[in-house]
């Protein structure tokens, strides 16, 4: 892991390239949220351009099953890709996750060994080859309408998950046991509030590759896409926060009333203006997407 969040800064921090073990490959960054527990994470990867596709290798790398990202996309096929780009810095895309079969596959793991001979043994042991397609926004109406409306359901999960931690803290701040079937509400406490920072994580993560095609296909939205990328980054730190205070309550802080106090209002800091840029979001985006406001 630290190998890996060490190929990610220097990725970051110079336009996709690196040094050492991968220098002069082609690498991509995959935030993926994971199939378990929900929690985003991101690794680099080897891959190819092919046409308008990016294709990435579920390598073992000396294990006997495929990464941990390959898992991931199988149980959801939206992730968030990072790539170099002309403009000198490195970009978040929104990109849609295909696993190719049959003579596809085949002849884009002949595509990998052509050009890096050392793959061959691994294509050899049926190595999983997965397609990535980057969001277009141009030329498809209703699947920008598509996108409209999953973002307000997005926003109607989170804040229904936002209630139900929200519920099991104040169960805790009036001594209620926990309700069956769960028997640990202390542990029920804090797998809500880790969910809520989970789904709030990957829900930005997401918008950011999206905020990419719209800066692309609607340039006036520049001053609300800007706008939205900042109180994303103040969302992000108030939610470390919170996510560190969650992660280090294990054990005794909902034994203790004012702990669980102390962790409602960290709570209710990290959702002040929750709502507003959700509202803000909505009234910029969805009239681009040709989505109603939601009423």
């Amino acid at each position: 892991m630290d190998f890996d969040q060490r190929v990610i800064e220097e990725f970051r921090a110079n336009n996709g390239h690196v040094g050492g073990t991968f220098e002069g490959a082609s690498l991509i960054l995959l935030t993926t949220v994971d199939a378990g527990t929900g929690k985003p994470h991101t690794t680099p990867a080897a891959h190819l351009r092919d046409g308008d596709r990016h294709l990435v290798f579920g390598s073992p790398e000396g294990r006997s099953q495929p990464p941990d990202w390959y898992h991931d996309i199988l149980a959801d096929p939206h992730l968030t890709v990072e790539l170099g780009t002309e403009e000198g810095a490195v970009k978040p895309f929104a990109a849609r996750a295909v696993v190719l079969e049959g003579e596809e596959r085949d002849r884009c793991r002949e595509l990998r060994c052509s050009r890096d001979p050392g793959f061959r043994a691994q294509a050899e042991q049926a190595v999983p080859v997965v397609a990535l397609r980057l969001l277009d926004l141009a030329g498809n109406p209703e699947r920008n309408r598509m996108i409209g409306r999953q973002l307000v359901l997005h926003h109607r999960d989170l804040r229904a998950e936002l209630h139900r931690a929200r519920a099991v803290i104040d169960r805790v701040l009036a001594g209620e046991p926990a309700p069956a079937p769960e028997p640990d509400l202390a542990a029920g406490m804090r797998r809500h509030c880790l969910t809520f920072c989970y789904a709030l994580r990957a829900h930005h993560l997401q918008e950011e590759g999206t905020f990419t095609a719209f800066e692309k296909q609607f340039p006036h939205l520049a001053p609300a896409i800007r706008r939205l990328r900042q109180e994303h980054a103040v969302v992000e730190r108030a939610l470390a926060e919170f996510e560190a205070l969650v992660g280090g309550a294990a054990d005794g802080l909902p034994g203790d009333p004012a702990d669980a106090e102390k962790l409602r209002a960290e709570l209710d800091r990290l959702v002040t203006g929750l709502e507003e840029h959700f509202a803000y979001e909505e009234r910029h985006l969805l009239p681009a997407l040709g989505t109603p406001l939601p009423s």
